[in-house]
Order: structure tokens, then C-alpha cells, then sequence
């Protein structure tokens, strides 16, 4: 029936997409090429999440399968509008934002790739952020950053929580494995609290209060966040110290001297889809749910069992946990679940510690994850901080209680602020001077 269902989804998103005029070589899919009015060639890189978000992935994940759906009172027609460039202009000017929305030539480039190349896209992406977006606002809201910076996700991983690239940069903000650690981010065989979408929000309005406070600029702090300070710092001194990022900007990579104007235009076009007869898919937000500190080791089959909870339902509201297993033995760990199987672990809490110490081992699960990814090679995933505070907009996440053997636990972010509160130039540079923060395609 889920099968039927994607591809019926499939097939009706079709009619969104916009016939290309010319045929795309696979060098359109990685780069753009641009000449200015001095004939100069210029090639820009395309952040992955704009050549690797093809419906067929965004509809594999499991909350899109299930809480997205056709809006048949939505009329799209197969096209979209030709606005003169002042049109444009306008728009941006008019948007609610502190970050300064440029518009030229190259922020054009993404603007189309957005509104005719990836329309399905968008259609699936617009959905989602009803998920997600109340999620980012609200880890942005925390750390006193512009909330138009939800949408880095756009460009970063597709909204897809699976994201990992070539680099090995993972989630929904796409961190690397040293950069996430220093943001108190946990990954190890069992855990990777990068896929979770609170605690890698949190963790990337940190990162991205830290480099604001390094550059004094958001579009540098944004082009840090793409690339690494080192870089941007580099691109600056060779620029005669000048720190306007279109000034620095032939100094930047190719990939980062994409990745502002990439930004830029997806605050368009999630806010102008409308004008560009971009129909959003509806959004059947799941029940509401809550979560719980465990003190034991308790597997998502036994959960499943006792809770009456579909396996993987638990998998996609607890992604950070690898392999089907929460830790709670090597410290108090979050469980996340609809209210109803809440009250449910409450009642048959110690009959489900019980079945599940004499059923399992914690040496006895396999790797979701890798089961999984097997489906596409271009899934990402999401990260999380430890400033994670145990809430979200969209769910009730606030009564966090604990259970097992053991001192209770009111949160999973302890320790998060004393490792990682330092906002001071050193603190942040460090994770970069070595090379190990790198996003995108490079490796």
C-alpha cells in the first residue's frame, strides 16, 4: 500500500516539474558556468543538496511516505512566470530579514535552478519544513541568530535527515565528525547525535553565533559554515583585508563562491513559491509525542512490542540511536514516542526492562543505519548539540521523565555549555586548523 502510494505521489508531482529547454550535461548537474560582461569564465560549485534532491529519495524517508500528500485544491500550472529582474529584486528587498539578500547575475543562476529545475523538489521540500522549520526557529530563537538561517537545511542535505556526503559531513546541517564533537555532539558505534534534528539544530546556531562573532558578518559567518574559517580568513588576505564576501568572493572555493548566492535563493523561493506555481505537498503532522530518560539498555523491539509503537516509527523519531538500541547503561539516553506509547512504558516499564535484559544484548543489533542507506548512496543525515533543551515546536517534547535503576535524568544535554560555551575566536578556529571541517563535495 506504502509502495502504491509513493509512486502514485510520484506520478502527480510529475505534472510540476517544467519541460528543460535544452538537454543538462552532467557538468550542469555539479557546476555552473558562468561568463561575465568582460567574458571572463567562472565556474561555480552547486551545494550537493541542489543535484543530489531528487524526489525518488526525498520520498523514500519514512515521515514523507506517511504525513505528505497531493493538494488537489492546489492548481499548478506547468510552468513558471518570467519576472524581470527588478521584480526579483523587490522581493528579496521586501523579505523580513536582517542577513542582506543580493541579487545578480549568479544568485539568478540558483534562483532558476530552484524554480524550474527542482519544482518537484520544492513541492516535497515545502511540505517538510512543516516538520522541521518550527524545529530550527526555534534552536535559532536560543542562540539569538537571524531567523532566516532555517533554511542553510535547504542547501545543506534537502530536508533530508539521511544526508551524508562524500566528505562524510552528515544530517540535516550536514556536520563533520570533528566539528560535531566539539558542538557536544556524541558519535560512537551505538549513537551518532548528528541525526537528530533538536540537538544538530542547537548545535548549529552555536557554530554559526561563534563565527558571526569571529566575522562580525553573516555572509561570512555562512561562508565559514560552508567551508572553514582558515578559508575564509585566507580569501580575506588575499583581497587587500577586505571583508564584503562579494569582494573576497573570487578568493573563496568554487563550491563556497556557490553556496551564499545557493542560500540566498532558497530564502526566495520558500517564500515566493506561490508566484512561481510551486504547489506545496499538505502536511499530516504525526500525534504528538514525548520522551523519556532511560537508565538501561532497552532495544526498539521490545519497545515496539510492549508499546504498540511501528518499528519504524521509532527509528525516525529516534534516528541518532544506530543500531535499534538505546544505551541507557552507558548514560541516561532519551527515547522519543507517540503520547499513547508513553503511557504505555510508563505502566509496563519494569516488564520491559526485564524482557529486554534477558532477550537481548546490547552486541546483538544491527546497523540500521546501514540497512537504511542502502537505498540511495546520496542520503545525509541530521547532528545534534548538547545545548539541546528536551523541547520542540511541533511535538510536546517539555515532560521528559526517567526510568530505571539509577538518579533521574532531566535532560540528555548536560555538560554541553561548560565544553563547548566558549564563543571566543580560539575556541572556534581550532576545529578548523587541522582541515577536518570540510562540507560538500570535497574530501
Amino acid at each position: 500500500m506504502k509502495k502504491m502510494k509513493l509512486n502514485l505521489i510520484a506520478a502527480l508531482l510529475t505534472c510540476l516539474s517544467l519541460p528543460m529547454a535544452a538537454q543538462n550535461t552532467a557538468e550542469d548537474e555539479f557546476e555552473i558556468i558562468f561568463t561575465d560582461d568582460g567574458n571572463q569564465r567562472e565556474v561555480i560549485g552547486v551545494p550537493m543538496a541542489l543535484y543530489m534532491s531528487e524526489l525518488d529519495s526525498l520520498m523514500s524517508l519514512y515521515h514523507n511516505q506517511n504525513y505528505l500528500t497531493i493538494d488537489d485544491d492546489c492548481v499548478s500550472r506547468n510552468e513558471s512566470p518570467n519576472y524581470t529582474e527588478e521584480e526579483i529584486q523587490d522581493r528579496l528587498s521586501r523579505m523580513p530579514c536582517t542577513i542582506n539578500m543580493t541579487y545578480n547575475p549568479i544568485v539568478k543562476q540558483f534562483i532558476d535552478r530552484y524554480v524550474l529545475r527542482m519544482r518537484k523538489s520544492v513541492s516535497v521540500m515545502l511540505g517538510s519544513s512543516n516538520f522541521y522549520m518550527p524545529i530550527f526557529e526555534q534552536a535559532l530563537e536560543s542562540y539569538n541568530v537571524p531567523l532566516e538561517l532555517k533554511y542553510l537545511p535547504i542547501i545543506e542535505s534537502a530536508l533530508n535527515p539521511k544526508a551524508v556526503s562524500r566528505a562524510g559531513a552528515t544530517g540535516l546541517w550536514q556536520f563533520m565528525l570533528a566539528t560535531g564533537k566539539q558542538y557536544g555532539l556524541r558519535v560512537n558505534s551505538l549513537v551518532d547525535d548528528r541525526k537528530d534534528p533538536i540537538r544538530s539544530s542547537y548545535a548549529a546556531a552555536h557554530l554559526l553565533r561563534d563565527l558571526y562573532r569571529i566575522f562580525g558578518d553573516w555572509t561570512l559567518a555562512i561562508a565559514a559554515y560552508n567551508c572553514g574559517p582558515e578559508n575564509v580568513n585566507k580569501a580575506i588576505r588575499r583581497s587587500g583585508g577586505n571583508r564584503d564576501y562579494w569582494t573576497i568572493y573570487p578568493y573563496l572555493p568554487a563550491e563556497t563562491r556557490g553556496y551564499v548566492p545557493a542560500f540566498i535563493a532558497a530564502n526566495y523561493v520558500m517564500t515566493y513559491y506561490c508566484e512561481h506555481n510551486i504547489c506545496p505537498m499538505l502536511t499530516n503532522l504525526p500525534e504528538h509525542t514525548d520522551t523519556v530518560v532511560v537508565n538501561k539498555n532497552v532495544s526498539f523491539s521490545t519497545l515496539a512490542k510492549f508499546c504498540g509503537i511501528d518499528i519504524n516509527l521509532l527509528r525516525e523519531l529516534n534516528p541518532q540511536y544506530r543500531r535499534d538500541l538505546v544505551n541507557g547503561l552507558s548514560e541516561p539516553s532519551t527515547i522519543r514516542m507517540p503520547v499513547s506509547a508513553i503511557n504505555k512504558f510508563v505502566e509496563a516499564q519494569d516488564s520491559i526492562m526485564a524482557y529486554d535484559a534477558q532477550h537481548h544484548s546490547s552486541y546483538s543489533y544491527a546497523a540500521t543505519e546501514e540497512r537504511s542507506s542502502t537505498k540511495s548512496s546520496s542520503s545525509r543525515s541530521y547532528s545534534r548539540s548538547n545545548s539541546y533543551r528536551s523541547s520542540s515546536s511541533s511535538r510536546s517534547y517539555s515532560n521528559t521523565r526517567s526510568y530505571g535503576r539509577g538518579s533521574s535524568s532531566t535532560s540528555s544535554s548536560s555538560g554541553s555549555t561548560s565544553r563547548y560555551g566558549r564563543s571566543s575566536r580560539t575556541s572556534t578556529s581550532a576545529a578548523y586548523s587541522s582541515g577536518s571541517y570540510k562540507k560538500g563535495r570535497r574530501g
